[in-house]
């Protein structure tokens, strides 16, 4: 005797409370990853070149829209295809850029004024150099909630959400 003929109807019950369970449990988002590296999108890297165009499509033949004209700028990849990568900044302004003039150095930008890098990755530790609000900073390494910068010979630790350049989630080492 199967358990489907000793209970008529409590199995497809059983078989629909599950399905609509886990139809209702929030999906397990994959890491979207890039067709062209297979590297995980969105990343961030930084501007290699003083000066880049910033094209309404991925090639030369599409328009200029503007010059981001700042090296080390940290920029979002949200997008790939063939040699051209979609960036953003921190404003959300964006467009495609050829790959050779982006770098995988991890930059950030001083999102709040007088900034504080701190001697150890603790609120109460020493203030070893404060960074105006648009300041760019080469990362070091990022824990769970503080990052490592170093900018003009100082380095320090910093929140994570007071800088742009990494993800929430994201660790560095």
């Amino acid at each position: 005797m199967s358990l489907k003929s000793a209970f008529p109807g409590v199995v497809p019950a059983i078989f629909a409370c599950v399905i609509s369970a886990l139809a209702t449990a929030a999906p397990a988002r994959a890491q979207e990853r890039g067709p062209v590296t297979n590297l995980p999108l969105p990343r961030y890297v930084s501007m290699k070149a003083a000066e880049a165009n910033v094209r309404r499509g991925p090639s030369l033949t599409h328009r200029i829209d503007w010059v981001f004209k700042h090296e080390d700028i940290p920029l979002e990849i949200t997008a790939e295809h063939g040699h051209w990568r979609r960036v953003r900044d921190r404003d959300g302004a964006g467009g495609w850029v050829h790959y050779s003039l982006l770098s995988g150095v991890r930059t950030a930008i001083a999102e709040t004024d007088m900034l504080e890098l701190r001697a150890q990755p603790d609120p109460g530790s020493l203030v070893i150099a404060r960074l105006e609000i648009g300041v760019i900073a080469r990362i070091e390494t990022c824990t769970a909630t503080w990052c490592r910068l170093e900018v003009a010979g100082y380095e320090g630790w910093t929140p994570k959400g007071t800088i742009w350049g990494v993800a929430p989630d994201e660790i560095l080492e």
